[in-house]
C-alpha cells in the first residue's frame, strides 16, 4: 500500500488530465473553428482550470467524495467541458464582424502597410493575355502580409483605389463566377504557399457602391508562423516576403532569420492567441 495515496492519485491523475484537456481544446477548436482566435494551448488551459473547479465542487459539496468516484469524474470533465465552451463561445461572440474590413473606406485611403490593390489576379492588362506572372504577384503579397503585422489585397481595383471589378479574370475560368474564382484562389495559395496558410485569408466578394464593379478582398491575418513561397521546383525558396511600407519585399537568407527571430518571439499573447509578436 502507498504510504501517501493522495499524492499517488494526483500523480496518476495530472498526465491523465492534460492529455483530456488537449483533446476537449482541440474538439472546441474544430466546433467554432475561424470563428475563435485562441490557440490551443490557450483553450488546453482553460480546460485544466475547468477540472480543477469541478475537483472543487466535489470536494466541497459532495460528502465522501474520492479523485477516482464516478460521480467526481462526471462532475469535473462535465465542468471542464462547460467552462471551455463557455469561453470559447464568448470570445468567439466578441469577435463577431471585428474581422469584417471596410472596402469602400481601404480603397479611399489608398494602398498603405497593410492594404494594396491589384487590377487583376490572372490577367496581363499590358500584354492582354492569361499571365501567371499575376498569379505569383498576388501571392507575394499575401505572403508578406501574412509574415507582416496582415492587411487586405483588393483585387479588382487599379492603384487609384477604383474598382474596376473582376469581368477579365472571371473570363479566364471555365466557370465566370466568384465561387469558381474563389476555388481557383484558395487552390493557387495552397500550390504556392501551403494549405495551412492558404487557409489563413478570409475572401470576401464586395460592391463598394450599389451599382459598382464588384472587387475581391482577400483579409490576411498574421499568421502564426513564417510563410515561405514555393519555388518553381516545388520547394521552398530562401526568400521571405515580407510588407515594408507600401510595398512587398523579399528578405535574404540573414536578414529573413533575424525577422523570424524578432516577428516569432515567444509572448504570453502569442501563446495564448497563437499569432505573432511582431
Amino acid at each position: 500500500m502507498p504510504q501517501s495515496p493522495l499524492l499517488v492519485d494526483f500523480a496518476v491523475a495530472l498526465p491523465i488530465s492534460v492529455g483530456i484537456a488537449y483533446l476537449l481544446a482541440r474538439l472546441i477548436l474544430a466546433i467554432f473553428g475561424r470563428r475563435l482566435s485562441l490557440s490551443v494551448t490557450a483553450m488546453t488551459l482553460i480546460s485544466l482550470l475547468g477540472f480543477s473547479v469541478g475537483i472543487f465542487l466535489a470536494g466541497m459539496f459532495l460528502y465522501g467524495q474520492r479523485l477516482w468516484m464516478p460521480t467526481t469524474l462526471l462532475l469535473t470533465f462535465g465542468t471542464s467541458l462547460g467552462l471551455s465552451f463557455l469561453v470559447a463561445a464568448i470570445v468567439a461572440l466578441t469577435q463577431r464582424g471585428v474581422g469584417d474590413t471596410d472596402v469602400s473606406a481601404v480603397l479611399r485611403a489608398g494602398e498603405s502597410e497593410r492594404s494594396e490593390f491589384k487590377e487583376t489576379a490572372r490577367w496581363n492588362v499590358r500584354e492582354s493575355k492569361k499571365d501567371a506572372r499575376m498569379e505569383l504577384a498576388i501571392a507575394k503579397t499575401i505572403a508578406a502580409f501574412l509574415n507582416s503585422r496582415g492587411g487586405v489585397l483588393v483585387i479588382g481595383a487599379n492603384d487609384a483605389g477604383q474598382a474596376v471589378g473582376l469581368d477579365r479574370d472571371l473570363a479566364t475560368l471555365r466557370t465566370p463566377d466568384h465561387d469558381r474564382f474563389e476555388l481557383w484562389l484558395r487552390d493557387m495559395l495552397s500550390t504556392a504557399l501551403g494549405r495551412n496558410a492558404a487557409a489563413l485569408p478570409r475572401i470576401r466578394f464586395v460592391s463598394v457602391a450599389p451599382g459598382d464593379a464588384v472587387v475581391c478582398a482577400v483579409e490576411c491575418p498574421p499568421s502564426p508562423k513564417p510563410v515561405f513561397l514555393a519555388g518553381s521546383g516545388g520547394g521552398a525558396t530562401t526568400e521571405l516576403w515580407i510588407r515594408v511600407g507600401n510595398s512587398t519585399r523579399a528578405l535574404p537568407v540573414d536578414e529573413a532569420l533575424e525577422y523570424v527571430q524578432r516577428h516569432w518571439r515567444p509572448t504570453l499573447a502569442s501563446v495564448l492567441t497563437g499569432r505573432p509578436a511582431g
